[in-house]
């Protein structure tokens, strides 16, 4: 069985309204375990943070109950907003949260953390509230992306010249925001003879992707390399790619990984993949948060890195591990 299908198979339950959640914020006397941390991903149903929760659950070796929460989509901003103070209405030890947008999580991150400390992963919110902040550098990420995407545009024209675009998931999400900054920045000032001629914004859905793709092919006979800044964005525009045969023309450096994407790549359907390390997120996220709980000092911030998988490197130790991550 694919590590994508154990992973859903397990966490079908956690997909689940309504008893789900009451079952998961039960108090913790009716746990084993001593101490209830709940984790708040994004979206429950995505192979990334299900990878996340994964590494969250792995934690419950230390003596913690972790609760793993999430809406079903991560345009779902309320939502996520309801569950965090339900969790917080709990009384847990702690909350770890990956914030859906920016802004509007601002002011229910600092509410929680009037009542509990609140151990952020992945993206940021606008508060200054957070013990303690786990993520990837967001804005090195995009960087790392420019990068990979002009030397896959070299090597198939030979030249680092021509007519890119960048396709964001969502407006207003903290990491999204940071990888568009660190993206366009580096092709500012590193690849002059690239130039951006688009730049959208999508809903999250990984057909909205496709359908930006499409239209942009129509629109941009030249394009000649695209950037996709999350996985939903990934899947949608490798899906354009491969319906018009177009990998050998158009090079797209995705952000994270999953079965679909991984497998544009080794197609040559995609050109890289900037992959993050979301099970090392969830587990020291609910570590530090257990920590924290103890009276224990943890670092304010901590990067949790980045790498650009390519077909030639992808069978490597260290990128095998970030692609397959051990989940049991």
């Amino acid at each position: 069985m694919s590590i994508a299908k154990r992973i859903l198979s397990r966490r079908a339950f956690n997909a689940l309204a309504g008893a789900a959640f009451v079952a998961a914020m039960m108090p913790a006397t009716s746990f084993a375990q001593d101490v209830t941390i709940p984790i708040i991903v994004k979206d429950t149903t995505s192979f990334y943070w299900q990878i996340v929760l994964a590494g969250g659950a792995r934690a419950r070796k230390l003596g913690v109950n972790v609760p793993e929460l999430g809406a079903q989509s991560e345009a779902d901003i309320n939502g996520q907003i309801t569950i965090l103070e339900n969790a917080v209405a709990s009384a847990p030890a702690a909350v770890v949260i990956a914030p859906t947008e920016f802004k509007a999580l601002g002011k229910p991150v600092d509410e929680a953390a009037k009542s509990v400390p609140v151990i952020g992963i992945d993206s940021g919110a606008d508060s200054k509230a957070f013990t303690s902040f786990l993520t990837t550098d967001n804005v090195q990420g995009g960087r790392i992306a420019a990068d990979g995407l002009a030397a896959a545009i070299k090597e198939a024209t030979g030249k680092e010249e021509g007519e890119i675009a960048i396709i964001t998931s969502l407006p207003g999400v903290g990491s999204l925001d940071q990888r568009r900054e660190g993206f366009l920045d580096q092709i500012k000032t590193k690849y002059p003879g690239l130039k951006v001629v688009a730049d959208k914004y999508a809903d999250g859905q990984a057909t909205t992707g496709l359908n930006i793709m499409t239209d942009l092919i129509t629109a941009n006979p030249n394009l000649v390399g695209v950037f996709a800044s999350n996985l939903i964005m990934a899947q949608g525009v490798g899906q354009a790619i491969a319906e018009n045969k177009l990998g050998d023309k158009i090079k797209v450096i995705g952000f994270d990984s999953d079965e679909k994407t991984v497998g544009f790549l080794k197609e040559g359907v995609l050109a890289g993949l900037v992959v993050q390390d979301p099970y090392r997120m969830g587990y020291d996220g609910v570590k530090t948060a257990l920590a924290v709980s103890k009276g224990e000092k943890v670092e304010a911030n901590v990067d949790t890195g980045a790498n650009l998988v390519t077909k030639a490197n992808m069978s490597e130790p260290k990128i095998d591990a970030l692609l397959n991550p051990k989940v049991n």
